[in-house]
């Protein structure tokens, strides 16, 4: 009996070994790429980093951003830009999914089509961006001198508006053929059984959608509403390439301006406190996101 015990004691013990051998290497890959990274982030914040050297300034970056109003309105437009850009990702990537998911013929060569945003390299898709908003040669201005809305050559990324709704609309661009993907996905997984007893009951297509399809895709829907939000919140090189933040800060996003402070302007205290702010506006962004959701999963009676 003391043999058995001590052989399934040493059975134990090796499987305990074993299986944190196999998690060994994700663990390692962790700490290195993710948690010493950001606790060096944190550890600078408290610093006047820069090329000369650091010094321990405590909590002056945190007080300078509180009493910044210039911080301030770029928390305000980073969250414009990602609501305004996510918005219309998960509307047009939904209509798109609903038209690709349609019997009709030639639907895999449509499918396909809806790739090149998403495949092409994302600075060589805005580079056609910067073409296409030139005022002098580019199409869309052209279009608006033959159309009647302007008199003349207008630079899109020239004025304050128009450069960040340009750069929501490149933005929306990249991102809805993802989005689209994965909608056309879950909408495939749904059972047909579903939609033929509504269809047998009389149920129009409308209402098929809403009460079938929408339920049936809402965990995709919550999946990605949050993976979108945090990948348009940390946007960089769209903008960076459009417009580089300007003109007059307009397009400039918080990931835009601690880039500028930290490499630019080699502050690296300052914009290590930028990024820890960041960090912390999407954690709390993404449970209060997450916790809204489940309400509404809980809603449409999705586990």
């Amino acid at each position: 009996m003391v043999r058995s015990a001590e052989k399934k004691r040493r059975a134990v013990v090796s499987e305990s070994v074993f299986a944190w051998l196999l998690v060994a290497p994700a663990m390692l890959f962790i700490a290195v790429i993710v948690a010493w990274p950001l606790a060096e982030t944190i550890r600078l914040s408290f610093m006047e980093a820069g090329l000369g050297g650091e010094t321990y300034v405590g909590l002056e970056h945190y007080q300078d951003l509180a009493e910044s109003k210039k911080f301030h309105r770029t928390i305000v437009r980073t969250f414009y830009w990602m609501f305004l850009s996510v918005s219309l990702k998960l509307v047009l990537g939904l209509i798109g999914a609903v038209l690709l998911n349609a019997a009709v013929p030639g639907r895999a060569l449509f499918r396909v089509l809806v790739m090149p945003p998403w495949v092409i390299p994302i600075a060589i898709g805005c580079i056609g961006w910067l073409w296409l908003y030139n005022g002098y040669f580019g199409i869309l201005s052209g279009v608006a001198q033959k159309i009647g809305l302007t008199d003349g050559p207008f630079e899109f990324l020239a004025y304050k508006s128009s450069a960040f709704y340009s750069a929501v609309v490149t933005d929306v661009w990249v991102g809805v053929p993802m989005v689209t993907l994965f909608f056309l996905a879950a909408m495939q997984g749904v059972s047909r059984d579903l939609y033929e007893a509504a269809w047998v009951d009389g149920a129009g297509r409308w209402y098929r959608f809403r009460r079938i399809t929408i339920p049936q895709i809402m965990p995709v829907i919550v999946s990605m509403s949050l993976l979108s939000a945090i990948f348009t919140f940390n946007s960089f090189e769209i903008i960076w390439i459009l417009t580089e933040g300007g003109p007059r800060g307009a397009t400039t996003t918080l990931i835009v301006d601690t880039y500028k402070t930290a490499i630019g302007n080699y502050k690296f205290g300052e914009g290590s406190a930028r990024a820890v702010i960041i960090v912390m506006l999407l954690g709390a962004f993404s449970l209060a996101y997450l916790f809204f959701l489940n309400k509404v999963n809980k809603k449409y009676g999705v586990k």
